[in-house]
């Protein structure tokens, strides 16, 4: 490619490209904008959180997040003193997909309160249940509507 300068000479051009954002960043903000943050499971970094509510709940959070983490999931274990209601709004302002409460019972029982980011409380699930359930999701690649 060429032109012809002012000094009646061919000059090969110069181009200086300046963006504030390149392809996959602007890719990435289309993304944010378009889920408003929040993402369907099988794309958003963190897909679930456990939430303690004591503890005496943590050794068996970690063993929940380990079998999660075997299973191909991304999550975080937030064992934290703090009440259980500010530990649900934090992971819904976060937009986390999927809230895994323990406290007494499911400790007993082998089991996790289920909560999603859009229906709110799911109920009691086995490991192997959310398990199941959320590859399921995580295959259909299903995308809510944003809220």
């Amino acid at each position: 490619m060429k032109y012809i300068g002012s000094d009646n000479a061919e000059h090969t051009p110069v181009l200086i490209h300046r963006a504030i954002f390149g392809s996959f960043e602007r890719f990435i903000a289309v993304l944010i904008e378009h889920f408003a943050g929040a993402f369907p499971l099988w794309l958003s970094p963190v897909q679930l959180r456990i939430l303690t509510i004591a503890d005496r709940h943590i050794d068996y959070g970690q063993s929940v997040l380990e079998q999660l983490t075997k299973a191909g999931f991304r999550g975080e274990l937030d064992k934290r003193q703090e009440k259980i209601g500010l530990k649900i709004r934090e992971a819904q302002l976060q937009k986390v997909p999927y809230m895994l409460v323990i406290g007494d019972r499911e400790l007993e029982n082998g089991t996790v309160a289920l909560r999603n980011r859009k229906d709110g409380d799911q109920g009691s699930r086995t490991i192997s249940e959310v398990i199941n359930s959320l590859t399921e999701e995580v295959r259909l690649k299903r995308t809510p509507i944003p809220e």
